[in-house]
């Protein structure tokens, strides 16, 4: 009889308990680490919605800029490791320790999806003194410190591709910082800067349009979308050694994050950005598809951050040796 009352205590106890919730059970934040209208903005923007019908819940995203994309990432570091803030961010926070930014990186996250590689271009304004490579470093040689530079900032990919330029061709040039290169390319179609190096997908519209001008194409080939504008080895075949190369866009969620829910963010992600409508406005943007996820995107992160931090080691950029934080040369 005992036993007989106890089980039916046990049961009404279990009954009353409420049911653990399933993730996500409310609306999820998203940290965009650069302005409205860049690449990072537009890839996040673009394969969120998707993503979202998987989720079966809103995520908020947030444009929070500042500090080359550190203020956004200590936001999202902040906040609690139960998977409602999402970090949407590009590379450079892998190099804030040796361009002496801070002591933060993406080791304090767990990388969601390594979603593409952008392809990097050298853009002017429509009107300016030079149509290729080689006749913009004759007018700069003629000119110095006359032609303004727009970059996002110390690690970003604007002073990585002029790093790399002047570790081959020293120019003398003014740089001029933005918020992320949406601010930038306004700016430069503004005439308010007279070159930009850029990722190919937010500058590939207002080069159609007329709007800018392409320099070059900084990789080892031409890409389908600007056949008429060359690759930089066309010209400098000496850039060969250190190209390819390229930013990338990846989505973060904190350490500590429960593995389930890590799973079903990697998850609906990973569908999101297999999507067919997102694949084409990749493809049309010029974006290199990567979608990788767990070990291969953590292997992807580590060799990025070797390379790129030893180019700008090499070119006398970077304020702190890679080696001080146990960078290994690649």
């Amino acid at each position: 009889m005992r036993n007989i009352v106890c089980g039916a205590i046990v049961a009404l106890g279990l009954a009353a308990a409420p049911a653990l919730a399933e993730y996500p059970e409310r609306d999820i934040q998203g940290i965009i680490q650069w302005g409205a209208g860049g690449s990072t903005d537009t890839v996040s923007r673009s394969v969120t919605p998707h993503a979202e019908v998987i989720l079966g819940a809103k995520v908020i995203l947030q444009n929070v800029t500042g500090g080359v994309g550190a203020i956004g990432l200590n936001q999202a570091e902040r906040a609690d490791a139960d998977g409602y803030t999402l970090l949407f961010g590009a590379e450079n926070p892998l190099l804030y320790k040796v361009m002496g930014l801070g002591q933060k990186d993406y080791s304090d996250f767990v990388p969601i999806n390594i979603i593409a590689r952008g392809i990097p271009i050298l853009v002017a304004r429509p009107d300016a003194p030079f149509d290729t490579f080689p006749e913009m470093v004759e007018y700069i040689t003629a000119n110095p410190g006359e032609i303004r530079f727009g970059s996002t900032g110390p690690g970003g990919l604007p002073s990585v591709v002029t790093a790399m330029i002047n570790e081959k061709t020293p120019l003398d040039v003014t740089a001029v910082p933005y918020d992320g290169d949406g601010p930038a390319l306004t700016a430069l179609q503004g005439g308010a800067i007279d070159v930009m190096p850029a990722v190919l997908g937010a500058a590939l519209e207002p080069v159609r349009a007329g709007n800018l001008k392409a320099i070059a194409i900084f990789d080892t080939e031409g890409v389908e979308q600007l056949p008429d504008t060359p690759a930089i080895t066309d010209t400098n075949p000496e850039f060969a050694e250190i190209l390819p190369w390229g930013p990338f866009f990846g989505i973060f969620v904190k350490a500590g994050t429960p593995d389930d829910v890590v799973a079903k963010l990697t998850d609906a992600y990973g569908q999101a950005t297999r999507n067919p409508d997102f694949l084409s406005m990749m493809d049309g943007r010029g974006f290199h598809m990567l979608s990788l996820t767990g070990t291969e995107a953590q292997n992807f992160l580590d060799t990025w951050q070797s390379q790129t931090a030893w180019i700008l080691w090499d070119s006398e950029i970077a304020k702190n040796s890679p080696e001080d934080f146990d960078i290994p040369r690649p």
